[in-house]
């Protein structure tokens, strides 16, 4: 399928622009403040955004080596599941923050959600986060679950993470899943994208500066940032599961989604890139006050049960 453009026939959302001036009052200054400042500040931004069903379960892993929980949505097949990568440079987010969004995930594609609570930077710098990535997708083999019935997906630095292990996987031979979902993926470490200065004056929450400072938080002050399996666009793409990538047009990443979204379909793989008018980054991730974004996530959801052979309502097909 080729790239697609969601043209919007209304304007933005009245929602969307309350968003956008929110976080351009309060700006998170990534490259100012310290990890733990950002974390308590992200929790409590993330919790803004809640609006999870009573009858979801959130249940704790507790044979795994890594932090891992499962979120599960009313009738939700037991037998599929996507495995997600949460976002925060490897530095802040939590399977906490993103509840909301996992649980959205789970009631959406009719299957459960495993949330990955990797290990963060700069307490565990690379190769932590994508050790813990390939540890859970190994446990979920384990367990009997099989690969063509597993989808990784993740969002900002996540998503860069949920393609790394793919390609982390290949390399070591081992069955791949049926597929990824990429929300703003964070690709290249190195920020060489044309769009990290055209569109940074259009993004309210990632800035170079502070996108650089996570860099040095999980690689090191003089870490190599074009690493293939830390910055996946400078790695071989070839031999991989289909991948959606989602993007807003006010991105800094931008060039992130869609450089690797060309060099997959250069290597002769399955990739689709949704670009969305208007949206900022890991704009998805606010679908219980944006309507966009519930549309967005409508669009990930039925890409996410074709890939896994599920219907409408999480039935097999």
């Amino acid at each position: 399928m080729s790239d697609r453009v969601f043209p919007d026939p209304y304007p933005a959302s009245e929602e969307l622009h309350a968003l956008v001036a929110r976080l351009r009052a309060a700006p998170f200054k990534a490259d100012t403040k310290t990890v733990t400042e950002l974390r308590e500040n992200f929790e409590r931004f993330a919790s803004g955004f809640r609006d999870i069903p009573s009858s979801t379960r959130f249940e704790p892993v507790d044979d795994a080596e890594v932090q891992l929980e499962w979120t599960i949505a009313t009738g939700a097949s037991s037998d599929f599941v996507v495995l997600y990568f949460h976002g925060g440079g490897y530095s802040i987010g939590s399977i906490d923050s993103y509840r909301d969004h996992c649980a959205r995930l789970s009631a959406m594609t009719g299957a459960r959600v495993l949330s990955v609570g990797y290990r963060l930077a700069p307490e565990h710098r690379y190769p932590a986060a994508l050790d813990d990535a390939r540890t859970s997708y190994e446990w979920l083999l384990e367990q009997g679950i099989l690969p063509e019935r597993i989808l990784l997906a993740g969002d900002s630095a996540g998503g860069g993470l949920a393609l790394a292990t793919l390609v982390a996987l290949r390399d070591a031979s081992l069955p791949l899943p049926s597929g990824a979902v990429l929300l703003s993926p964070l690709t290249d470490m190195a920020h060489t994208g044309a769009s990290v200065q055209e569109r940074a004056h259009l993004d309210p929450i990632v800035t170079p500066k502070g996108s650089h400072s996570y860099s040095t938080r999980y690689l090191g002050e003089d870490g190599d940032f074009d690493l293939p399996y830390a910055s996946p666009v400078y790695a071989d793409l070839d031999g991989l599961p289909p991948v959606l990538v989602v993007v807003g047009t006010e991105e800094l990443l931008f060039d992130d989604s869609v450089r690797v979204v060309r060099k997959i379909k250069d290597a002769g793989g399955s990739a689709e890139l949704d670009v969305w008018p208007n949206m900022i980054h890991i704009f998805p991730f606010f679908a219980s006050q944006i309507p966009e974004s519930q549309r967005a996530m409508e669009h990930i959801a039925r890409f996410i049960r074709e890939r896994l052979g599920l219907g409408q309502n999480g039935t097999t097909r």
